[in-house]
């Protein structure tokens, strides 16, 4: 399931979810023109490597903060693909505008970064040994998933289905697409720790701790004033804002 679009509409120009994606594009266009050996230490020094914070926090706990917890924020402006980077900064663009839309700029962004540290702990405590680094910014935006999916559980996702090479667009629940999403990913994270050569250099915990922590916190932070509805019988399935402006 690829998510093309969404039904709801954003009232304010999301500053925040398009620098991020900039940043993320520029610093990936920055690696591409590093050396194998240079491409190694900077995911060695940036990325977060599980191993490296349990070291520290059993022989050097006064330098976590630099050494392990820093990384955990660096890691989430590093890609391995092109692949990788588009997905992730399709996702942000799809979703993100939404959120940031109803929380505010700055909110959003300190929730975005909080998201990503936190996404990476989870990981951290499914893969306490693991001495692989842990790059991309999917963990930060499974958060901004599960923000979308509270505000706006009943937003039409128009979704692309490829069957047999034929490609099917449907229009779900944004609740139906999260959950099977969210699905998905707690199964391949429950593989991984069964059959732990399943794991293919994908951080499925870290997904799963982002969407949580989302799903957990935006009800804290987001514009209580704001109230979204979506018509099922709007032709086209749009979401409208009936707030007091």
């Amino acid at each position: 399931m690829i998510p093309l679009r969404d039904s709801v509409p954003s009232r304010k120009i999301p500053f925040i979810t398009y620098l991020l994606i900039a940043t993320n594009v520029l610093i990936f266009i920055f690696i591409k023109t590093l050396s194998r050996t240079q491409l190694h230490l900077l995911v060695f020094h940036f990325g977060f490597i599980p191993a490296r914070l349990s070291s520290l926090l059993l022989h050097d706990s006064s330098v976590v903060i630099t050494e392990a917890i820093l990384p955990m924020v660096s890691s989430l402006f590093i890609h391995g693909s092109w692949f990788h980077l588009i997905s992730n900064m399709w996702s942000l663009w799809l979703f993100g505008d939404n959120v940031e839309d109803n929380v505010g700029h700055i909110k959003y962004f300190l929730f975005y970064l909080l998201a990503g540290i936190f996404a990476s702990f989870i990981h951290f405590i499914f893969n306490v040994s693991s001495p692989i680094p842990v790059i991309g910014a999917s963990g930060a935006i499974s958060a901004v998933m599960g923000a979308y999916v509270v505000m706006f559980p009943f937003a039409r996702i128009t979704t692309l289905i490829p069957l047999l090479w034929i490609p099917f667009f449907i229009k779900v629940p944004a609740i139906f697409f999260m959950g099977i999403w969210f699905f998905s990913q707690i199964t391949s994270g429950i593989s991984t720790l069964i059959h732990t050569e399943l794991g293919g250099g994908i951080a499925w915990w870290a997904h799963i701790g982002g969407f949580i922590f989302g799903t957990l916190i935006i009800n804290f932070i987001r514009t209580q004033s704001w109230r979204y509805r979506c018509s099922p019988y709007d032709e086209h399935y749009n979401c409208y804002d009936n707030s007091d402006r």
